[in-house]
């Protein structure tokens, strides 16, 4: 199993009424949602960890998510409410209003952290949970916990107007980048974290530790790049489609790169680190194409399983046996 750690929320999308009022749509919602809905939609085993409220916002969450097939057993339940994200959209990027205060999904404690059996693979970890307290010290705590145990993906997918404490935020993703196996930035997240530092040296600062092995950098319209530990870059361009709307199109990305490391039977850290450069570039192909049809479509809509279904790079991913790989 992928255990995704991170919010859960509604996200309220701009609409008409059927008189052609402005109103908003409520939408199951949030980064690391929209990963875990995206790695059950392909077939993946995944789960969520994040507080879940039981008012009608948090049922209609669950639901979302087990009609996906991600499993929230270990999501901690209170009658907090939900998390809400306003969407306005301007050329068809998203911008996000939150209303977070005293929500189920950020009051969860480090005493609420999960017990994680066996199965539990590989971790991804990102999104505004980690920005505010008490939810982002607890999903440190839970990094922390596990990096020495498990494969860790994490994609910090900033939102600046959300951030409550910046140099403690900044001193947190450092920290928790520094321990993960694969770290993804959009080139927005790069430019925030990073400003006028080359894509380049970035990798090599993340790779002087010894964790690390790959940096994803999105680019949106113009595709993505896998950094590795040994100075290679691999480049992917991105389908030429009609865009919708950008939300959780990154979510997806990270969702599809990390179906095909589970197609490869790659989800440890020892098995990433021998991964064959052309393995990596089928993950990144699959990435890219799912982002893309997410992006095709109106909200976070990730692709299911039979949509990637004519991609030549799943085929070759189906066809790795684990020694292989």
């Amino acid at each position: 199993m992928i255990l995704c750690c991170g919010e859960a929320l509604i996200d309220m999308l701009p609409a008409r009424t059927s008189e052609g009022q402005d109103a908003f749509a409520p939408v199951p919602g949030g980064a690391v949602l929209n990963t875990a809905i995206a790695l059950g939609r392909l077939g993946t085993d995944a789960g969520l960890w994040c507080g879940l409220s039981t008012d009608l916002f948090g049922r209609r969450l669950d639901e979302t998510l087990q009609s996906a097939g991600v499993s929230t057993a270990l999501c901690p339940r209170s009658d907090r409410p939900t998390t809400l994200a306003f969407v306005t959209l301007s050329g068809g990027h998203a911008r996000y209003a939150f209303y977070d205060e005293n929500t189920a999904a950020r009051m969860v404690t480090s005493q609420q952290l999960p017990r994680l059996a066996n199965d539990v693979s590989a971790m991804f970890f990102g999104g505004i949970s980690l920005a505010v307290e008490p939810c982002g010290g607890s999903h440190e705590a839970l990094h922390r916990r596990e990096a020495d145990r498990r494969m860790i993906m994490m994609d910090p997918n900033i939102r600046a107007g959300f951030i409550a404490d910046e140099p403690a935020y900044r001193i947190r993703l450092s920290s928790m980048m520094a321990r993960s196996d694969i770290v993804k930035l959009s080139d927005e997240d790069m430019e925030w974290l990073f400003p006028g530092i080359s894509e380049a040296e970035v990798a090599e600062r993340l790779f002087s530790g010894a964790v690390t092995s790959l940096l994803l950098v999105t680019r949106g319209a113009a595709g993505a790049t896998c950094y590795l530990r040994d100075g290679r870059h691999l480049d992917r361009a991105a389908p030429s489609v009609t865009v919708a709307d950008t939300v959780g199109a990154g979510d997806t990305f990270n969702a599809g790169f990390l179906f095909g490391l589970a197609r490869a039977n790659a989800l440890s850290r020892s098995r990433l680190a021998g991964l064959s450069a052309v393995v990596l570039e089928d993950c990144l192909t699959l990435a890219v194409t799912a982002a893309s049809i997410t992006a095709s479509r109106r909200g976070a809509d990730p692709p299911w399983a039979h949509d990637l279904d004519s991609i030549p790079a799943l085929h070759r991913l189906n066809a790795l046996s684990p020694s292989s790989a």
